[in-house]
């Protein structure tokens, strides 16, 4: 006799239906699901740059040696240089001293400016090889003021006097001063008596002259010359 026997007995079960959702390129899914925008991830934040954790410079006054009749000339000069190498944190300012003083010519007064120390620049500036390389290498600068090749810093007085030159040089211009007293040997620069010899017997400063007496002809002349025509001797 037949016994009935389960039709599933024996039988391995059904497999299990994994349903897998294929992605499309842009990130959104196939099967009637949307697309979804993923946004980038941020970028990195950037490195420090490389002067973020140096000291700011300390600026201090020095003075440079520089060709006399040239000095603003180099100062620009100077000043463009920085600028190209980028130095510019390095260096304050840099300052050819002037004033203006009353000049009498031909009996007519005038303002001229004049340079204060012909043949010196004044620069401030943190002394590093690199500006040191700068300052050096710039057309017409000679070298640093300083013993021994050591550049010298300016004491505080000679930066006060100097700034206050440079803060008072718009102001009321001051009247010129003859660099000779009565008494004086002075030797004749310019002029029908040049290279002429003579004492000074007078200096008249409101109108600029002063009274030589010199040997003409074998004898004392008194002859009235405008003070830069005059230099000690």
């Amino acid at each position: 006799m037949n016994h009935p026997t389960d039709e599933t007995s024996g039988l391995a079960p059904a497999p299990t239906s994994v349903v897998v959702e294929e992605q499309t390129p842009d990130g959104g899914t196939l099967g009637g699901v949307g697309n979804v925008a993923v946004p980038p991830p941020p970028p990195p934040p950037a490195p420090p740059g490389p002067d973020d954790d140096d000291p700011p410079p300390v600026l201090v006054w020095y003075v440079l040696k520089v060709q006399s009749s040239r000095e603003d000339t180099i100062r620009d000069a100077l000043e463009r240089r920085v600028k190209i190498q980028g130095l510019q944190r390095f260096f304050g300012r840099i300052v050819v001293p002037t004033e203006k003083i009353i000049e009498i010519r031909n009996n007519k007064k005038r303002t001229v400016e004049r340079k204060t120390y012909p043949g010196y620049i004044m620069v401030e500036m943190e002394l590093n090889e690199k500006t040191w390389f700068t300052v050096r290498e710039t057309p017409g600068v000679g070298d640093f003021v300083g013993a021994h090749g050591t550049p010298s810093k300016m004491s505080n007085d000679e930066v006060e006097k100097m700034l206050n030159i440079q803060s008072t040089k718009d102001e009321k211009p001051t009247a010129i001063k003859i660099n000779v007293e009565r008494g004086d040997r002075v030797k004749i620069k310019e002029g029908p008596f040049e290279n002429f010899e003579g004492t000074v017997e007078e200096v008249i400063e409101a109108r600029g002259l002063v009274k030589v007496m010199l040997i003409i002809f074998n004898r004392p002349t008194p002859v009235d010359l405008e003070y830069w025509q005059v230099e000690r001797i």
